[in-house]
């Protein structure tokens, strides 16, 4: 029999190739063309069929099933621990409100303010006598920073314009724009009493260039609720802002309390029974490492297979058939399945690590961790849709996802111009009326909400009150913006995935091929298990040989 090269190559005793001859080419060797169809139809098994194909096991689909497991309880583990920091971080920052802030409910933040002169100075002092005496205040184990045997001070600083004469009533002013800064420092355990601040700590304010005044403080705390999971407990560093904010000027100074938490190691410890349970959790975490690295090198190498397998496909068809491979067909040879599996093991290895130096109290990037170990995971349980491809009746929602990902694609670009487009006029026009509408990202989340039905009538009812020429705009607005939106956009969209959904399913039902590729593999008939998959070998050279 004579040798078909695909690369005018021809196989050496040896293993190496070397150039043959076109004329050399056989076009009705059967065998070469069978052996490729075989090799195809191979590439595009299940691990089962491969399995009874060639006897080899599924290591791929066994380690995946076991990474699910592994990941989840991981996730499990880290969001326990997480929801108690989190639970920790935010009943102290309700604890700290109700102890730095002058007669404070629980309310929202934006409307704690003050409108008199007297009303921001006993604000700053009740915040200042509330610092000297926390020790005698507070019932939670917080404490003073201490720097080198020293306490951090409270500290206390306006921002105002360097110079500013103002006379509404003459409608004049002379303002230097120049921003300064003044600060002072007041240590614990050292009690005031001038109410005014004026005398003891010399502070005053003038108001009519003053644009803000922050107080920073710095507390310690310990949060010992871990113990009683057997982990080690975290001690925290609560950086304190309380702001008061001037800068609009408007005779309303709001009041915010912000609080920055630092997570550290603590400098001594001694918890019975924790230091074995912490290291099983490192080993474990260096487990799931472990799998995942695996799993992304056995899943490299199957997309570069896959990858080789293509450019090999490509060349026969050019050579054997005089036929050029569309991009669609080359594309079927990247297993997209294998990509998501690449990138969920990436996340999870990174965040795995960081979960380990969470752990060992070298690092504190809780958010991160959580981002990169939340969506890896979901990533993972996603690919638990491949394996339920193998089965038919689940395969067609993959194919159907598949098939309209273009279309909706382009789709969605055309009707979210048009969104664009409304998110624009409303923030503009309806912005200064309505608080939906308020900032740009409130207008977008808005405008979702209305087409998913949400808050219909408060929205419309928040406009009565209006000016007319405002009310009848919104009316126009969102009348257009729903009936668009709801009866036709989100129409057409259900109206697209269900077409592509009935084209698939019928396609099955007619066991319509929609590319040569299929066509060309579908006329294999060997069985998995008929033993001719076993004498097939992988070209071991760098181009792909028939002989």
């Amino acid at each position: 029999m004579s040798n078909l090269c695909v690369t005018n190559r021809v196989r050496r005793p040896n293993g190496h190739c070397t150039r043959c001859p076109i004329s050399s080419q056989s076009p009705g060797d059967s065998k070469v063309v069978e052996d490729f169809r075989r090799r195809l139809k191979y590439f595009f098994m299940n691990p089962c069929e491969k399995y009874r194909a060639r006897g080899r096991k599924p290591w791929k689909l066994m380690l995946q099933i076991l990474k699910i497991a592994i990941i989840t309880f991981q996730l499990v583990s880290f969001g326990l621990s997480n929801e108690m920091m989190v639970t920790f971080k935010e009943e102290n920052l309700m604890v700290f409100k109700h102890l730095f802030l002058k007669e404070y409910k629980d309310q929202r933040v934006d409307r704690y303010a003050v409108y008199t002169k007297t009303d921001v100075y006993d604000h700053i002092y009740y915040v200042i006598d509330r610092f000297i005496n926390l020790q005698n205040l507070t019932v939670g184990n917080h404490a003073y920073e201490k720097i080198e045997g020293e306490y951090t001070p409270l500290t206390l600083c306006q921002e105002f314009f360097r110079k500013g004469s103002i006379s509404p009533g003459n409608d004049t002013f002379d303002i230097d724009p120049h921003v300064d800064k003044e600060c002072i420092s007041v240590y614990p355990l050292e009690p005031l009493e001038d109410k005014t601040l004026s005398r003891d700590i010399n502070f005053s304010l003038d108001f009519k260039r003053l644009l803000s005044v922050n107080i920073y403080l710095t507390l310690k705390a310990i949060n010992l609720q871990t113990v009683r999971h057997h982990e080690l407990p975290d001690c925290y560093a609560f950086s304190i802002i309380i702001m008061f904010d001037n800068r609009a000027n408007s005779g309303r100074i709001k009041i915010n309390l912000e609080n920055n938490v630092g997570i550290n190691e603590c400098k001594d410890w001694n918890v019975a029974s924790t230091s074995g349970k912490n290291n099983h959790l490192l080993l474990f975490d260096s487990f799931v490492i472990l799998a995942c690295f695996t799993s992304l090198i056995l899943c490299t190498r199957s997309v570069y297979k896959g990858s080789q397998l293509q450019f090999h496909y490509t060349a026969f068809f050019h050579t054997y058939f005089g036929k050029t491979v569309s991009w669609s067909e080359r594309m079927e040879f990247v297993n997209g399945w294998y990509i998501l599996i690449i990138v969920s093991d990436t996340l999870t290895i990174a965040g795995s690590a960081l979960k380990i130096g969470i752990q060992t109290k070298d690092l504190t990037n809780y958010d991160v961790c959580s981002i990169l170990l939340g969506t890896s995971t979901m990533l993972v349980w996603v690919g638990v849709i491949r394996y339920l491809g193998f089965f038919k009746k689940y395969n067609i929602l993959i194919l159907a996802l598949r098939a309209a990902f273009p279309n909706v694609i382009r789709f969605s670009c055309c009707a979210g111009l048009i969104y664009l487009g409304y998110c624009f006029c409303g923030w503009i026009v309806l912005g200064p009326y309505h608080e939906k509408f308020r900032t740009l990202d409130k207008v977008t989340e808005c405008l979702f909400s209305l087409i998913n039905g949400d808050d219909l009538y408060s929205t419309f009812q928040k406009m009565r009150e209006k000016r007319y020429m405002v009310w009848l705009f919104s009316r126009l607005y969102l009348y257009s913006f729903l009936s668009l939106f709801i009866y036709m956009v989100l129409s057409l969209f259900i109206a697209l995935i269900t077409d592509t959904y009935e084209t698939i399913k019928q396609h099955q039902k007619d066991r319509v091929l929609v590319s040569q590729l299929k066509a060309f593999v579908a006329e294999c008939r060997d069985q998995p298990d008929s033993g001719k998959y076993k004498i097939d070998k992988e070209p071991t050279c760098c181009c792909y040989c028939f002989g």
